[in-house]
């Protein structure tokens, strides 16, 4: 789980405007912080389920994010692509 400072780091990153933390950007670049950070715990706990059913589910948010952006704006969806780092 993210601690306050990262989720503010990361919010401060991809905000939009000033008082942004709910916009699809945001939402997808927290997503896939989190996504990183249990992919490290499941090399450590394999056999850790109910994480893994929580990834899943995390993973499964921020696809329907991504599709949601890619409707509205192919614009802002390439560039948070780009900037997280992930693939079409």
């Amino acid at each position: 789980m993210l601690t306050q400072k990262e989720k503010e780091k990361i919010i401060s990153k991809y905000k939009l405007h000033g008082v942004d933390t709910g916009s699809p950007e945001v939402q997808i670049a927290l997503f896939t912080e989190e996504v990183k950070k249990l992919l490290l715990h499941f090399k450590k706990h394999p056999k850790d389920l109910h994480s893994k059913r929580g990834l899943l589910k995390m993973v499964v948010k921020r696809k329907a994010l991504l599709n949601y952006l890619k409707e509205e704006d192919s614009k802002r969806y390439n560039n948070i692509l780009k900037k997280v780092g992930l693939k079409k």
